[in-house]
């Protein structure tokens, strides 16, 4: 079989089974790959600066390390014809990628096709029309820092004990928002916890510090004695934090700005709601109750991290 590098979707599974602490061998056997191919992903992709493996930095450093390489194409005109017949029937580069793949007529990844789309675009082209998002994907960001509002005095998840990164605790959250379709107002607030899995969802009339406090209060008061963190994003829904601190003494810490994995068990189980709220869906006829049906949903669906026992399980057992 034709040695082929790892896809970013395949680093983004090694990421996630790496968070559950499976074995490199066993990630390799998942994903139908050799032993040392995953070892060596994992040294050369580890983030630099604390040695983690991330999937978005090992797409950046890999996708460098291409741009860097001085090699020829491997790629010649009849490859590329096939590409772009199929791009002019406007399907994805992913799809594009995938489909050739899967028919052993051609191995070529989605970020090649997207880099041939974007030189192309720079001499003149009109390939990048086709791109489905193109308005969006190919516009400049201008801004350095985030936009979502500033809050002096937070507490920054270094301060965090160090004993909560272990999991072995449990009355530690992580909190977010899920937002419905767009132009909307309503939205959800969700509360994970970070041993178990165990989820809360509370219905907000609108993404506000406000609306979330109220909501937030009430989901506690459901588990009094369970809380003693949460770690929130930079939303300024959550700027309000003090309030909650001052009526539960339940402490909050904030995650650094765009670094999702800081709040990986929040990100993943926002995930798995989405298959019953799904992205355009609007949530101005939602209740209380279809949240909290969703949550009993997922809390009693059974975990491989956990053995396949449930979130309600361990948060009921310990």
């Amino acid at each position: 079989m034709r040695y082929h590098q790892l896809t970013s979707e395949e680093r983004y599974m090694v990421s996630a089974l790496l968070k559950q602490r499976v074995p490199a061998a066993a990630i390799a056997r998942n994903l139908g790959r050799h032993r040392s191919t995953i070892s060596r992903e994992l040294r050369r992709n580890a983030t630099r600066y604390d040695g983690r493996y991330r999937a978005e930095k090992a797409v950046e450093y890999s996708n460098g390390r291409r741009r860097r390489c001085r090699k020829k194409s491997q790629f010649g005109p009849e490859a590329w014809r096939r590409v772009l017949e199929l791009l002019h029937q406007d399907w994805s580069p992913e799809q594009i990628s995938g489909h050739l793949r899967a028919n052993r007529t051609l191995w070529i990844s989605h970020e090649t096709i997207y880099r041939y789309v974007k030189r192309d675009r720079k001499r003149g082209g009109l390939l990048f029309q086709h791109l489905r998002f193109w308005k969006k994907k190919w516009r400049k960001i201008y801004r350095s820092r985030d936009s979502r509002g500033r809050l002096p005095g937070k507490r920054m998840i270094d301060q965090r004990p160090a004993a909560i990164e272990t999991r072995k605790q449990i009355g530690h959250w992580e909190i977010d928002t899920v937002m419905g379709r767009y132009g909307t107002r309503p939205c959800i607030v969700t509360l994970v916890e970070r041993r178990t899995g165990y989820l809360m969802i509370g219905k907000l009339p609108a993404r506000t510090k406000d609306a979330a406090n109220r909501r937030v209060l009430k989901l506690i008061k459901r588990r009094p004695n369970h809380f003693e963190t949460i770690t929130a994003d930079n939303g300024t829904e959550f700027h309000g934090y003090e309030e909650v601190e001052r009526v539960t003494d339940v402490k909050f810490y904030f995650a650094h700005p765009y670094h999702s994995w800081e709040r990986g068990t929040n990100e993943n189980t926002n995930g798995l709601i989405r298959q019953y709220l799904p992205k355009g869906m609007s949530m101005e006829t939602l209740t209380q109750l279809q949240c909290n049906a969703i949550a009993d949903k997922l809390n009693n669906r059974p975990r491989k991290r956990h053995g396949y026992r449930t979130p309600v399980e361990l948060f009921n057992a310990i």
